[in-house]
């Protein structure tokens, strides 16, 4: 198996390549890099004297965190969800697949050039009306798309999520010292982790996220997954992706709306500007337990904020999960 890396060399990466007719007549690659910081997977920028184009492959593991184990037939349910979604609609949005390969676990891309993720939002505790309005329409479009018979299940991948999100926030002795994040937010979180009534409140939310629904979602719509480039967006990522409920993709956007703002009129945004019927009531839980497990969870986020205004975010949460 071909396992890439910013050290392979040029020879043997061209002659993949060319194996699988993905490079054009007479194009040779002149250099290969890291194209940003990619938690899941190997991601590589590869420069050609036609060209550029992202390859990023899957391994058996969480490659910035390789302790922990990760399906690595995601890959696959990246490309089937780019597939599945590619229309005149959305394509805009999206980068174009060149090719993959379900043996090697390699997917090729287009290169969409010099954007920034949109974590920049946590300092700047802003997002354009313009961006926000751009990413509901996104989610809409791909909310309604009608996912083909065949789309993966990815349950294994969704077992992943589901202990980041619904369990190991909220164990007593999780192995993971809050305090190493910030002094005093281990005994901050103490208040979440005792309270019965929440947890088993995100306990039936977490069996929701599991059981099987109708609707293909992108899986982790944060801005680690929004790309930005002079005001367009990009969406890219969806190794997460499954058939499952409309609110969860909407939580997710929401909570971290939120928590770059402080402010949770982006909820009731969402519910406005969002073009279909939407449970809001499902949707403020699933944006509370994201709040909450961003803030005392092992999936911490870029953010600076003092434990006062992390103590008003957690009580937040609480309130809109409990609803």
């Amino acid at each position: 198996m071909l396992q890439i890396s910013k050290d392979s060399t040029f020879i043997s990466i061209q002659n993949y390549l060319n194996s699988k007719d993905w490079l054009k007549d007479n194009e040779q690659i002149n250099g290969i890099s890291k194209a940003g910081e990619g938690n899941m997977n190997v991601v590589l920028r590869i420069t050609t004297n036609l060209r550029s184009f992202i390859i990023k492959q899957s391994r058996p593991f969480v490659q910035k965190y390789q302790n922990i184990p990760a399906p690595i037939e995601r890959i696959a349910v990246e490309n089937t969800f780019y597939n599945a979604i590619q229309d005149n609609t959305i394509n805009a949005h999206l980068p174009n697949i060149i090719g993959f390969d379900a043996e090697t676990y390699i997917l090729v891309m287009e290169d969409i050039g010099d954007c920034d993720d949109m974590t920049f939002i946590y300092a700047q505790k802003h997002i354009s009306n313009k961006q926000f309005k751009t990413l509901i329409k996104i989610s809409h479009q791909i909310h309604s798309t009608t996912p083909p018979s065949s789309f993966p299940d990815n349950f294994e991948m969704r077992k992943l999520n589901h202990q980041h999100i619904f369990i190991l926030p909220y164990l007593l002795d999780n192995g993971f010292s809050l305090d190493d994040i910030q002094p005093g937010l281990q005994e901050l979180s103490m208040a979440y982790k005792n309270n019965n009534l929440l947890t088993n409140e995100i306990t039936r939310m977490g069996e929701k996220y599991l059981s099987k629904g109708d609707t293909l979602l992108h899986g982790d719509y944060y801005p680690g997954s929004w790309m930005s480039k002079n005001e367009h967006i990009y969406i890219i990522d969806p190794e997460f992706g499954f058939v499952g409920f409309k609110e969860f993709d909407l939580g997710v956007m929401a909570a971290h709306l939120v928590i770059a703002t402080h402010d949770i009129s982006y909820i009731e945004k969402i519910e406005d500007y969002y073009p279909a019927k939407i449970d809001a009531h499902l949707l403020k839980k699933i944006a509370g337990i994201e709040i909450m497990r961003r803030l005392i969870g092992l999936a911490q986020l870029p953010i600076n904020k003092t434990l006062e205004e992390k103590d008003a975010l957690l009580t937040m949460a609480k309130n809109l999960i409990l609803l």
